[in-house]
């Protein structure tokens, strides 16, 4: 399974009410570094897929969410579970660093 995409309208059903963890990729099509960073996601996407969803949100089309959360800089990964956020990390990293930082929800 791959990434899937969230907008303001369909964050609570897809990102808050999940029942398994969900991490939120805040990006926007400007930004370099989350160019970079999709790949990346997209990997923990498919290898992850039995304990993790990751979504996508664009910032610039869905600025609710991206306001809701304080986003100020991107990409920003958000983990959420059981409604809340529970994880941030901000910037582009390699996979083996995103899979340090959100290691408790990859098992």
């Amino acid at each position: 399974m791959s990434t899937i995409d969230v907008t303001d309208q369909d964050f609570q059903e897809k990102v808050l009410n999940s029942d398994k963890p969900v991490i939120v990729d805040f990006w926007a099509e400007w930004c370099g570094p989350c160019r970079m960073l999709s790949p990346i996601l997209e990997e923990m996407a498919t290898e992850h897929a039995d304990k993790i969803t990751v979504a996508k949100l664009n910032v610039d089309d869905n600025p609710q969410a991206a306001s809701n959360y304080g986003i100020t800089s991107i990409p920003a990964v958000m983990v959420f579970q059981g409604g809340e956020k529970v994880a941030t990390s901000i910037g582009a990293k390699p996979k083996q660093v995103l899979e340090t930082e959100f290691a408790e929800y990859l098992k």
